[in-house]
């Protein structure tokens, strides 16, 4: 028995589109604010948790393309959503269940996600980035995980696959120095799945995504369950990280760090 059709209307700050044999490949792109960048406030959060649950029950779907509009793939939340987060415990207990829904929605999945990074690539996007099956960074990408230098603890994802994509030594090295890592570097590290010249990217990211759609559907998702179960496996780990990230939110560095983003300054904690 086949599910009824999904309304993708819903969703007010992802643009969604068919492409592909029988428009059988999703294209989602992460909106872009005032043309610049895609960031993640209060609907955009929740949008980009939620849509993959509305995807794995998609019958018509068979691969998913993730890419960014603007100047980069994303930029990160919102900071008026970080402020409220950290000002409003009813906020900070939703935002952490998103974020946790994010991870989850993506691994669980059943379709296979390509990614195409371009440009910087923080926050929200990055975390279904680099959970993405294939991930598909421009060699002159920019992906950082802000969490530090915003005074909170690294807990979007980044427990759960860095250490296994990259090793614990690079992990702990940019995730706690929080230095952005090039999709070149990213390449050579194991963080990302390939790193192609940014006027290809798009297209290597259809390519993949047309070869996964035409595939046994059932030997690639149950291969994409069965190697998720190394993430399912780390899933106390990042628990733990998100659960001390967001009770970063309502200390005193991330005031700091709030501030001296707006600011343009480097922090002082």
């Amino acid at each position: 028995m086949s599910n009824p059709p999904i309304d993708y209307s819903r969703y007010k700050t992802l643009n969604i589109t068919r492409r592909g044999k029988d428009n059988a490949v999703i294209d989602l792109q992460m909106r872009a604010t005032n043309g610049k960048l895609p960031t993640a406030a209060h609907d955009g959060h929740w949008e980009l948790s939620e849509i993959w649950r509305d995807v794995d029950k998609d019958d018509t779907v068979r691969a998913v393309v993730l890419r960014g509009e603007g100047m980069g793939f994303s930029g990160g939340g919102d900071l008026a959503l970080v402020q409220d987060m950290a000002n409003d415990f009813a906020v900070r207990t939703r935002v952490w269940k998103e974020a946790r829904d994010l991870v989850y929605n993506v691994i669980n999945c059943d379709k296979p996600i390509v990614s195409a990074m371009h440009g910087p690539a923080v926050g929200a996007g990055l975390v279904a980035g680099l959970l993405a099956d294939i991930s598909i960074a421009a060699k002159t990408a920019k992906i950082v995980d802000g969490h530090t230098r915003l005074g909170v603890a690294a807990g979007d994802h980044a427990a759960i696959c860095w250490p296994l994509l990259c090793g614990m030594a690079k992990a702990k090295y940019y995730l706690m120095l929080c230095e952005a890592v090039t999709g070149e570097e990213a390449e050579r590290i194991g963080l990302v799945s390939l790193a192609v010249d940014d006027a290809q990217l798009l297209d290597k990211a259809y390519e993949v995504a047309d070869k996964l759609a035409a595939g046994s559907q059932t030997a690639i998702r149950w291969t994409k369950y069965s190697l998720n179960n190394w993430y399912r496996q780390a899933g106390p780990s990042f628990d733990t990280s998100l659960a001390l990230e967001f009770m970063g939110f309502g200390g005193p560095d991330v005031q700091e760090g709030v501030a001296s983003l707006r600011e343009r300054r480097a922090p002082k904690y």
